[in-house]
């Protein structure tokens, strides 16, 4: 299959790596009674992974997810979300909540990190789950 022919991300390491994350995030949130309300919801200034609901509460989720690297041993994957990150998020979240907001009741509105460390094997290493990460 040419390059053009394929699907977003299919063929690339890493957007497989995070499509699998966040699938494995949908899944446990949907389990514990989240109900998602988006799903890689994209603006041109950027995207927000998972959008949901934990009872009243709106939360903005971003999934990261790694490999251990083998000179440094695992690493926390949520690390990854900076003050640039975590910036563009907050605007992100005025966005969804100026354009689709209106339809969900809320009474709060939180910030999440998913952190999922993926062994070479494919195998789960660890999830971690921030929330209120900032």
């Amino acid at each position: 299959m040419a390059p053009s022919q394929r699907k977003a991300g299919q063929g690339d390491p890493r957007r497989e790596l995070g499509r699998m994350a966040e699938d494995l995030c949908a899944k446990t949130l949907r389990q514990a009674g989240w109900k998602l309300l988006a799903r890689n919801w994209r603006i041109r200034r950027g995207e927000v992974d998972l959008i949901a609901l934990d009872v009243d509460v709106l939360v903005f989720v971003e999934v990261k997810a790694s490999r251990p690297e083998p000179r440094h041993g695992p690493e926390a994957p949520a690390l990854a979300v900076g003050p640039a990150k975590q910036r563009r998020l907050r605007f992100l979240a005025s966005a969804w909540i100026a354009r689709h907001g209106h339809g969900h009741a809320f009474e709060g509105v939180r910030f999440d990190v998913v952190g999922v460390l993926v062994g070479r094997d494919g195998s789960i290493i660890s999830i971690e789950h921030i929330e209120n990460a900032f």
